[in-house]
């Protein structure tokens, strides 16, 4: 037995059973691939993390799903397809993955209490956005607050809205909400912008957009209405403050993949996002990734719910033509 694994068992137990298929991660990439490799008779183990059903338990209608004509809010979608999971023979567990052992088959994954072998893994950790940090927007996500123009930009036609942020993310989903907004202003606390000179040209030749610059958001308000009514923005350099009256915040300050139990066992690129080849394949056979943990670029619900799909096929593949280890 490894020895750190030796060392856990003294705060929880190791599950005398080892698992054909562990999923880390319940959002749609996670439980896309757990109604697959239940459909195939695998039996997966899903850890749900400590954000059951991933970013989109955050958001309130969905339109962008296909399959909803009228919409479907993210935690009614995520809660049927846990049970749509469930209905095939997934085992969902509240837990979460805390440390990993991928360097030998089975693999080890242990939760604050247990210990887990298996021999695959499929990792759908996801990526958190990077937040402000204000008490209000949290209170507020979902309801005017959003960290994806590309879901909720259409919700703000004729509106006004404010964009935080100054690099190629922030001006995607400026130029992006420019198509329904009345008038988007960003908000950026540099003197100048980030984002690659064409997104900046694009960005400046836009009659709706306006820039606020050396400035951040203080506080988003109004908490007591349960909407978005408009933003404190303080200058930094000459520290002024000002309203300004908006119906929505796009955050675009940057996502950040959850991946840090991940670090020195599979490749990554430079910002950690799990690199994976020939579909969700990772550096280490029989460990696979899927969603928005592996996907810097799109980080939507469907690509996830794909990929999550590529997942367990690739897993169910593997643990087939693996001869010393088929379950």
């Amino acid at each position: 037995m490894r020895k750190w694994l030796t060392e856990k068992t003294t705060l929880g137990y190791t599950d005398s059973v080892t698992r054909k298929v562990i999923i880390i991660g319940s959002g749609p990439a996670g439980l896309t691939a757990a109604i697959y490799t239940a459909r195939a008779n695998l039996s997966p183990l899903v850890l749900q993390g400590l954000e059951p059903g991933g970013q989109l338990t955050l958001t309130t209608l969905v339109e962008n799903y296909p399959g909803f004509a009228e919409g479907i809010d993210g935690p009614v979608l995520m809660e049927e397809m846990k049970k749509q999971a469930e209905r095939f023979g997934a085992e969902l567990i509240p837990d979460r993955a805390v440390r990993v052992d991928l360097s030998s088959n089975p693999f080890t994954v242990a939760t604050e209490s247990q210990e887990y072998t298996a021999l695959s893994v499929i990792i759908a950790s996801g990526a958190s956005a990077i937040l402000l940090g204000l008490d209000s927007e949290k209170k507020l996500i979902g309801r005017g607050v959003s960290t994806c123009a590309t879901c909720d930009a259409a919700f703000f036609k004729g509106q006004e809205v404010v964009v935080v942020g100054g690099g190629d993310s922030a001006m995607e989903d400026a130029l992006f909400t420019t198509k329904f907004a009345s008038k988007v202003t960003v908000v950026h606390r540099r003197d100048k912008l980030r984002a690659s000179k064409i997104l900046q040209a694009r960005a400046f030749a836009n009659e709706k957009m306006l820039f606020v610059w050396d400035s951040v958001v203080e506080d988003i308000r109004d908490v007591a209405q349960g909407k978005v009514t408009g933003v404190r923005i303080k200058n930094l350099k000459e520290g002024w403050t000002r309203e300004v009256p908006c119906s929505g915040v796009f955050i675009a300050i940057g996502h950040r993949p959850n991946t840090e139990i991940f670090r020195g066992q599979l490749d990554m690129d430079e910002k950690g996002y799990i690199r994976t080849k020939n579909g969700s394949l990772t550096s280490v056979p029989g460990v696979f990734a899927a969603g928005d943990v592996q996907d810097p670029r799109y980080r939507q619900a469907i690509t996830a719910a794909g990929s999550g799909c590529m997942a367990a096929l690739d897993a169910e593949r593997y643990l087939e033509s693996a001869p010393t280890i088929k379950p």
